[in-house]
């Protein structure tokens, strides 16, 4: 690594969660010079001001804002060229991010990742993704009695026009793709509630350091690294990604292990594709309010072309299509597939192709014998042998 590279940290976390308040209190430790990298989604980028108005060190160190969009998505250009422009500042030491709340970090790393690649003699390179959670909201949406009713869609979300969703799908994303977690508002919750949403926040991110905060409080140390940031090996270390690669084990099929809390997991894996009417009516009416997360790819018996998406967090959940089935592709395109990527054909069935339902399921005090007979009611029985 080329010497007195000037370490990236990303700052994320939902509307709210308090990422500009912890950026605030960061810059009033911080004694090397910084460059800051405010996003905002709305057309006056409120978070810049606040850092403006209260960051000790603002006025001291080169600030740009990007507004109007998603550093994720819209505005990926223009992250990178200020990162680019950034990397060529003498006068600067460490780099600061903070991305909108509605950003998904992985696509944000990913981003910066293919620009390090890509300018190998860059002066920048990322070392941390900070993920803020509010761990009142963690606790009342996941843990508590109040997830058992439907919530509307707070102010800022209404602003943004995302779904409750979307919303919920963000919050977890966030959580698992970081190496640094900041809890925050632990002032709002008793000892024990506490250590119920570490233990929610644990089986979601089994890697990344926790660290309470309230107001945005920590010691700057606890999150700077020189290491450079493992984006393989943060991705592979969600509760998700880890119930998945379980699925390579054959002893440990649909298992899990169980916490002092009752959190649990396990996986459902079948060839055979679900009837979308029969699904969807489970999904959206029956649906175990117990299951905290699941995550995983479908097929349905009327689309046997495309892989669908399901995810769900908490008491929400979507379907969505994100790829095709090779076996889908036209003969010749599909031997050639095969051809080039050998090891596809490790996981190739007779009669289904690469086709497969497998879906990660995480919750506490659920019902597992009762859901898998559910799923299996929710299969198609024109497709079962």
């Amino acid at each position: 690594m080329k010497k007195n590279k000037k370490p990236v940290i990303l700052i994320t976390g939902y509307l709210g969660s308090g990422k500009t308040t912890l950026l605030n209190n960061i810059l009033r430790q911080e004694t090397r010079k910084v460059a800051l990298i405010v996003n905002d989604m709305g057309s006056i980028n409120v978070d810049a001001e606040i850092l403006k108005k209260n960051g000790s060190n603002v006025t001291e160190c080169p600030m740009f804002e990007l507004q109007n969009g998603c550093i994720c998505c819209t505005l990926r250009d223009e992250f990178i060229q200020q990162i680019e422009k950034i990397s060529d500042l003498d006068s600067v030491d460490v780099v600061f991010v903070e991305a909108s709340g509605i950003s998904d970090p992985g696509a944000v790393s990913a981003s910066f990742l293919a620009f390090e690649e890509d300018h190998p003699d860059t002066n920048v390179y990322l070392t941390s993704v900070v993920t803020v959670v509010d761990a009142d909201r963690i606790y009342r949406e996941f843990l508590s009695e109040l997830k058992q009713h439907k919530q509307a869609k707070d102010a800022l979300a209404d602003q943004y026009n995302l779904s409750q969703e979307e919303i919920s799908t963000l919050i977890v994303d966030q959580i698992e793709f970081c190496n640094f977690i900041i809890l925050n508002k632990c002032d709002l919750l008793s000892e024990d509630q506490l250590k119920e949403v570490e233990t929610i926040v644990r089986e979601f991110q089994t890697r990344a350091p926790i660290i309470r905060s309230v107001n945005g409080m920590i010691d700057i140390e606890k999150i700077l690294t020189t290491k450079p940031f493992n984006y393989d090996q943060i991705d592979s270390s969600s509760a998700i990604q880890k119930a998945t690669a379980s699925l390579l084990q054959p002893s440990r099929k649909q298992s899990g292990c169980t916490d002092e809390y009752g959190i649990s997991s396990f996986v459902f894996e079948t060839r055979r594709p679900f009837n979308r009417d029969r699904f969807m009516e489970y999904v959206n009416n029956r649906y175990p309010a117990q299951l905290i997360r699941s995550k995983g790819y479908i097929w349905f018996s009327d689309s046997s072309r495309d892989v669908q998406l399901f995810e769900q967090a908490g008491r929400n959940s979507s379907v969505m299509p994100v790829s095709y089935w090779i076996d889908s592709l036209r003969d010749d395109v599909k031997q050639m597939y095969l051809a080039d990527n050998p090891e596809v054909k490790q996981n190739w069935d007779s009669r289904f192709g690469d086709r497969e339902n497998q879906v990660v399921f995480i919750g506490k005090g659920y019902n597992k014998k009762e859901i898998l007979v559910e799923l299996e009611k929710c299969l198609d029985e024109r497709a079962i042998a």
